[in-house]
């Protein structure tokens, strides 16, 4: 589901888990907020929303190097207002935070970048072509005449100890997700806008001690905005993007709350056909768990999909994928495997 509270956190000196995950759940009194019926309309909303308290960018990549080694990537550029509206110069309301990181099976890099909005050092523009960027990260639109703006990427980002330089074509078309991008994150109704880009064909290069890597795989690009996108009693959340060797995909995600899960997600065709699933459809069964930083993880899981005859284990390439930013979260690649074979990405936050 990739809603991420890391941003807001700064603004409240720490992780508030009493409105929600990171205050998620907390009145956005000032702020808008989704409506259901609402039409997306592309180039301009890949570009910011800043009447919306929370927004990001987040892009995930399962990669292969040309002797078979698996890789994960992570990309993500998230904003979070004060208040209401953007303004030029230090009064600016919205802040920004970068996330970036590799996985192998045995490390886990990560980098964190701080921004604040209105003096060009982060944001999003549409000028000239997309490009979202903080300090010397950057997602930058290569697409043609006739092409939409996300159609091709040019994806950098730079940390202690490694870097990367990719190249994205995407291979289908936009997923919105939920109801034609209204997406329901609670029974008490607080939603998002939700759409995706899981269709990207990836090459490049990563940097790591041991040196240049060439790489080769596929990435999955999550856009989200809203501004109370949880329940005050919801404490986490477990989300899946998965891509299966049929073709086809499925985004699920299980929040966690006091008054029970909520699960939901799309089922995707190979064509990039959306089916919304109803709450409660995805069975979502942590089978074993990994101690890090001091926390007990879920890293294996099984799925089940009854509609879709979906019974599927996750199991992550490393179970140590920890993200010690500041708001802290489990984020890496798995494997899937049983009734249908793929990859995908995990991300658990709030344990």
């Amino acid at each position: 589901m990739n809603a991420k509270a890391v941003v807001i956190a700064l603004i409240l000196g720490g992780p508030a888990l009493a409105q929600g995950f990171a205050d998620m759940g907390a009145p956005a009194e000032g702020f808008a907020l989704p409506e259901r019926g609402h039409v997306l309309e592309f180039p301009a909303d890949h570009g910011a929303h800043p009447d919306f308290r929370i927004e990001w960018w987040y892009l995930t990549a399962t990669l292969e190097g040309q002797d078979g080694t698996p890789y994960g990537v992570q990309w993500t550029l998230f904003r979070t207002a004060m208040a209401p509206g953007e303004s030029v110069g230090w009064e600016s309301p919205q802040l920004w935070m970068g996330h970036a990181a590799v996985t192998t099976a045995t490390t886990h890099h990560v980098a964190e970048r701080l921004a604040r909005g209105g003096v060009g050092q982060a944001g999003v523009s549409l000028e000239g072509g997309f490009r979202a960027w903080i300090d010397d990260w950057a997602m930058v639109s290569t697409a043609g005449a006739g092409e939409d703006a996300l159609d091709r990427l040019d994806l950098s980002a730079r940390g202690e100890g490694f870097g990367y330089d990719l190249q994205l074509v995407a291979e289908g078309p936009l997923v919105l997700q939920g109801d034609r991008g209204y997406s329901v994150k609670s029974e008490g109704g607080q939603a998002s806008y939700y759409y995706s880009q899981p269709f990207y064909r990836v090459e490049g290069v990563l940097d790591l001690p041991e040196g240049p890597i060439e790489v080769t795989g596929n990435a999955w690009l999550d856009r989200e905005w809203s501004s109370q996108p949880l329940a005050a009693d919801q404490t986490g959340w477990d989300w899946f993007s998965l891509s299966f060797d049929t073709g086809e995909k499925m985004m699920g995600f299980v929040l966690r709350g006091g008054a029970g899960d909520f699960t939901s997600g799309t089922w995707i065709a190979a064509d990039g056909t959306p089916t919304p699933l109803p709450p409660g459809a995805l069975r979502a069964q942590a089978l074993e768990t990994h101690v890090v930083a001091g926390r007990e993880v879920p890293v294996v899981w099984r799925l089940r999909l009854e509609e879709r005859a979906l019974d599927v284990t996750l199991r992550a390439l490393n179970p140590g994928a920890w993200m010690a930013t500041s708001v802290p979260y489990w984020e890496g690649p798995v494997r899937v495997e049983g009734s249908h074979a793929g990859r995908g990405y995990l991300e658990m936050t709030g344990y």
